[in-house]
């Protein structure tokens, strides 16, 4: 018997307040510009974070509107949303921005129901939008024909995407632009008659810096290209340096940075357009990397059991030592871990399962500044009993009973994160050559410091909580001590009061809960002499009190400190 009720009011009220969520979006986002002219970079910071929790707050009072004008026997009725569905289908058609629509409606039914009603009648579970093309022409473009002058066109692109605040010395920086991108391309590159330069035309913003983003290319062959910009207060802006590899724009885009502020009309036409230079980023970290998590979450999501229909791969326990807070798998081909909170943890651990929630969902807030890896939160995935290795379903169920449960021929993940999965530090080390390693442990400490300047304290920092990626940065993963350095009591150890002090099992001091001792880091974070050496003739500031202090100091008076996500050597 057909049901009636109106379904047509109900997918316009969602898709309206889609809209007003789009709009406070745009209002957030669209201030980058001012932000960055003014050198507001703690209110950058505030944006940021707002604009994370911003999602969850419009989805919640969209659930609360409707439930207040419609109730809950229409609303809570799983037979009414077949219609409502198809009405919105109807609303959205036209619609630039009709992938983001899909995904909000999906956010407001779960926001109503359990997830064991989700289906593809009564949500979108798969897109009923046309599928997102790297080859589509993008309309927010400038497009520069060199034609072999390549300093006039530099000069043009300087002049087209000027600030209100003047350059501190565009002359220097043209030159020094130009002279980058000759080193950088082939000889044959900068003389083509072809060559064509392609650039978005709203700059992307974030931290202290403001992007140009597009490409170079010829008939034949394509580069990124990414000039960052600075603003030096007092001083003005200044072009910072230009960008053609390939490697190096991945990072900048990396999933451990925080999101990109840009002026988007069409969000599915940008992301086409990233797709051009960043052909081996997936959709879901592009979709991330300019706010649209929620949208980045949906397309991993589909990605993950896209693969899991069409492959053999099965589920795993992920290499590495076991985490005394968290358990954790992956899945061979498909570059991703999952994160589970094991019901009991390890007696020396002092924390309960909300901290850890807490923590993690702290990451999504602070400035990642590179060296955070991203994740994103699920609840209630469901994945067949067959995809599993027996050792890592058994595992699974022996330490995280309360999260994994086996229902028929399914098992049931109540809660998880995933992150991008990496090599673990320590093992990364065990095979490392001579270069590799000191390569890898100055980078190491690099972490530790950029991570300290962007005011966290990993807690932990212990070789196997640290990746290493692709590009072999080295990245910190676990999160169940992560604090802000600003809370943390950095001491230097007193001096023993008798000579007998230094042989007592027990400190002759007073430790009170937050304090930490940095000259105790070397025998705390190797047990390999030889690592230890080397890291200490790298980085011996970090093993002092004073260091960390430095630095809680210039956190306290308000100073964003310069973490830059490229190279910059050779620059002034």
């Amino acid at each position: 018997m057909a049901i009636d009720f109106p379904a047509v009011a109900i997918a316009r009220q969602i898709l309206d307040r889609f809209d007003d969520y789009r709009e406070r979006f745009r209002e957030i986002t669209n201030l980058g510009r001012e932000r960055f002219e003014k050198a507001q970079w703690q209110e950058i910071q505030e944006a940021s974070a707002a604009r994370i929790q911003l999602y969850k707050i419009c989805v919640t009072e969209a659930r609360d509107a409707l439930l207040r004008q419609y109730g809950e026997d229409i609303l809570l009725n799983i037979e009414c949303w077949p219609q409502i569905k198809n009405s919105y289908i109807g609303q959205i058609d036209l619609r630039l921005d009709d992938e983001l629509s899909e995904t909000w409606f999906n956010s407001v039914f779960n926001s109503l129901f359990s997830h064991d009603l989700i289906s593809d009648s009564c949500m979108f579970v798969h897109s009923t939008r046309a599928a997102l093309s790297a080859h589509d022409a993008p309309m927010q473009i400038r497009t520069y024909r060199p034609e072999g002058d390549l300093a006039t066109t530099l000069h043009q692109i300087s002049e087209d995407y000027r600030f209100v605040v003047d350059y501190e010395d565009q002359s220097r920086d043209l030159q020094r632009l130009e002279k980058r991108l000759r080193a950088n391309l082939p000889d044959w590159v900068c003389k083509d008659p072809e060559l064509c330069i392609e650039l978005y035309s709203s700059r992307l913003y974030r931290n202290k810096g403001a992007y140009i983003l597009g490409r170079i290319y010829t008939q034949d062959e394509q580069w990124p290209l990414v000039i960052p910009m600075l603003n030096r207060e007092g001083l003005g802006i200044c072009m910072d340096t230009v960008i053609t590899d390939e490697a190096e724009v991945s990072i900048i885009f990396s999933f451990t940075r925080s999101y990109f502020m840009v002026r988007v009309a069409y969000p599915a036409e940008f992301i086409s357009f990233l797709r051009r230079i960043l052909p081996r980023k997936h959709v879901s970290e592009l979709y991330t990397s300019i706010g649209f998590y929620k949208q980045g979450k949906t397309e991993f999501y589909r990605a993950l059991v896209k693969h899991l229909e069409t492959t053999e791969d099965k589920f795993m326990m992920a290499p590495g030592v076991r985490g005394m807070v968290m358990t954790v798998f992956t899945l061979p081909g498909f570059n991703t871990v999952f994160k589970l909170i094991k019901d009991r943890f390890s007696p020396s651990k002092m924390v309960d399962r909300a901290t850890v929630i807490d923590r993690y969902r702290l990451v999504k807030y602070v400035d990642r500044v590179g060296r955070l890896a991203d994740t994103q939160e699920f609840a209630d995935l469901r994945f067949p009993v067959a995809k599993f290795e027996p050792e890592c379903l058994a595992e699974l169920l022996e330490v995280a009973p309360a999260t994994v449960e086996v229902q028929g021929d399914e098992v049931l993940i109540r809660h998880c994160w995933t992150e991008r999965r990496m090599t673990p530090l320590n093992i990364y080390l065990e095979t490392a050559n001579e270069q590799q390693i000191i390569d890898a442990l100055d980078d190491y400490g690099l972490a530790i410091k950029q991570l300290a300047a962007a005011n966290i304290f990993p807690g932990d920092m212990l070789l196997k909580n640290f990746g290493v990626t692709r590009h072999g940065r080295v990245v910190f993963y676990d999160y169940d001590e992560i604090t802000y350095l600003t809370e943390i009591n950095f001491r230097r150890i007193p001096e023993p009061r008798y000579p007998e002090d230094e042989m007592s099992a027990e400190p002759w001091y007073s430790v009170a809960p937050n304090d930490v001792f940095p000259e105790e880091f070397p025998r705390f974070l190797f047990t390999d002499h030889q690592l230890r050496k080397q890291f200490k003739e790298l980085h011996a500031d970090l093993f002092t009190a004073e260091f960390w202090q430095g630095l809680q100091a210039a956190i306290r008076e308000g100073k964003v400190i310069d973490v830059f996500p490229y190279k910059r050597k050779g620059i002034e």
